[in-house]
């Protein structure tokens, strides 16, 4: 789609980095190269009551996968021990563990949202998607960050 100046509107994009051998900085065009899964969800919002929406896009575990993450895939406690925090254009941030998305562990069908309701979403950005929470919480809109990576725990006192 191109503006009524002849130029391409600005496309969001996220970064995706952190303990990867391939970070890089993915469009929603790009992230139409990997499966794209569908779901119907209902979630709770604190400011609007019951929503239902219906996403499409990759699994968030695929795309990272395809990165290439810094972990031994053949030793299930490495990767029990990684997080990926999500950030969005709009401030809100979450937490998720590699583990619940893993199909080890969790199996979690998590998606970087392409579509939302049958519109594409290249100009808004992608959606990070949880199907399985009740609340949309978890939920993060306009996807700028995907840090994967580990935290190094606190060192008891003495």
């Amino acid at each position: 789609m191109t503006s009524r100046h002849g130029h391409q509107p600005d496309m969001a994009e996220l970064m995706l980095h952190g303990a990867l051998d391939h970070p890089a900085n993915l469009s929603v065009a790009d992230l139409r190269r990997w499966a794209q899964h569908r779901a119907a969800v209902t979630f709770d919002c604190a400011t609007d009551g019951s929503r239902r929406h219906v996403f499409e896009g990759p699994l968030l575990r695929e795309v990272v996968a395809d990165a290439g993450p810094a972990f031994d895939v053949r030793r299930r406690k490495d990767r029990s021990r990684f997080l990926l925090a999500v950030s969005g254009g709009d401030g809100h941030h979450t937490v998720l563990s590699w583990a619940e998305l893993d199909a080890d562990f969790g199996d979690a069908p998590v998606l970087l949202a392409t579509r939302l309701d049958g519109e594409d979403l290249d100009e808004a950005g992608s959606q990070l998607v949880v199907p399985s929470d009740r609340c949309g919480a978890r939920y993060v809109s306009a996807v700028t960050h995907v840090w994967f990576g580990t935290m190094t725990p606190p060192v008891p006192g003495p």
